[in-house]
């Protein structure tokens, strides 16, 4: 099988579409490496980017080269790209974040794209007008002409009916994986190691997300301010943001937490699973996610997860995940109470978690994928 993929943000992004794009190619190349995968992405000068590559050098990548394709690699990725991945000899073309070029059909190129999400549409408040007009005639384009949809969870399906009218047979839910450097648990030296790395204390509550509004972190150090004189924890927020950090910012000095609450922008990617692993407990209490890979990340990690009530988190946090009105100040505060001092709680959110993200690990969710792709040929 030959599998083709718009690898943009693999190359060109390091948050969340990007670290689901290379988990999805890294897992699927460790465990069917039967199959030929070739990324076309637009030229890249990052160093993350250059030193993925580096990893992977038996990996076919396609980048335009000559002529207008190069002088406008984005125009070369939208709409030139299928000729390209005809002349390469490609059965399966996977859009990974909400796109396809056009023309594939007419090549005999069979097509899948994943949606994460489309909050866009749901909370449109959170993104310019403009914005949304591109991503409302990407993703409409997408979904229409692809062979098969897939989505990244039950809660993305369901908004793919409501507010595009996919049809659904077309869709298929494929769950979101995180890094297998989050499957092992580490040595308590290589633990302390990385704490003392970032100066990070005895004992964290910790948060990883962008430092936006709709990551409700505002609420969240609200919720820490009525408990800290109760609990030896501070809190650590591993995210950057622009005006919501500032206000978030502005609440951590207003409280008089800026010796008990840390922001940290620069983490080395590799340091995550110790952070997570160290932390007595995870918080999340994001008003809406298409997946939320950081519960995913924690629950593989052994760590107590906190989150949102609604969306897609009862899928990704599972049976042993406590849930709260992320709303609600005093219900965030009363939930974070209650766990850090019951350790036989705490012992069965570790247990039931850890069995819960199993079902998300990279053997479990290529083998889904596979099948998928073969439902195509």
């Amino acid at each position: 099988m030959k599998v083709g993929f718009d690898a943009k943000r693999i190359f060109h992004n390091f948050r969340g579409l990007g670290n689901y794009s290379r988990t999805l190619v890294e897992s699927l190349m460790k465990h069917h490496p039967e199959n030929s995968y070739t990324l076309f992405t637009p030229p890249f000068k990052d160093r993350r980017a250059l030193e993925w590559r580096k990893r992977f050098e038996n990996l076919e990548i396609v980048e335009p080269v000559t002529g207008l394709g190069k002088a406008l690699s984005s125009t070369w990725r939208s709409l030139m790209l299928a000729p390209v991945v005809k002349e390469k000899g490609i059965e399966i073309f996977h859009g990974l974040s909400h796109e396809l070029p056009p023309g594939l059909s007419k090549r005999g190129i069979k097509s899948i794209v994943t949606i994460h999400d489309l909050i866009f549409l749901r909370f449109p408040h959170y993104f310019p007008w403009v914005d949304r007009q591109v991503y409302l005639r990407k993703v409409t384009h997408a979904v229409k002409n692809a062979d098969i949809v897939l989505a990244i969870c039950e809660q993305t399906k369901r908004d793919l009916k409501t507010f595009l009218n996919c049809p659904e047979e077309k869709i298929r839910v494929v769950f979101q994986s995180c890094h297998q450097s989050f499957y092992s648990g580490l040595k308590s030296e290589e633990l302390e190691e990385v704490k003392k790395l970032y100066s990070l204390p005895e004992h964290y509550i910790l948060s990883v997300g962008a430092i936006e509004e709709r990551k409700n972190a505002l609420s969240l150090v609200q919720a820490f301010s009525r408990i800290k004189d109760l609990i030896p924890h501070d809190l650590i927020l591993i995210g950057d943001g622009k005006d919501y950090r500032k206000k978030v910012e502005k609440e951590i000095l207003e409280h008089g937490l800026k010796d008990r609450i840390r922001i940290e922008s620069e983490i080395n990617s590799d340091h995550l699973p110790a952070i997570y692993q160290a932390a007595d407990l995870f918080v999340y209490p994001s008003f809406f996610e298409g997946w939320g890979i950081p519960i995913v990340e924690a629950l593989f990690s052994d760590t107590p997860v906190i989150t949102s009530e609604g969306s897609c988190f009862p899928e990704s946090g599972g049976p042993g995940s406590v849930y709260v009105n992320p709303h609600s100040v005093e219900d965030i505060a009363e939930k974070m109470e209650k766990v850090l001092f019951d350790d036989d709680l705490s012992a069965s959110m570790i247990r039931q978690g850890r069995a819960h993200a199993e079902s998300f690990h990279w053997k479990n969710t290529s083998a889904e994928l596979i099948k998928v792709y073969n439902e195509l040929l």
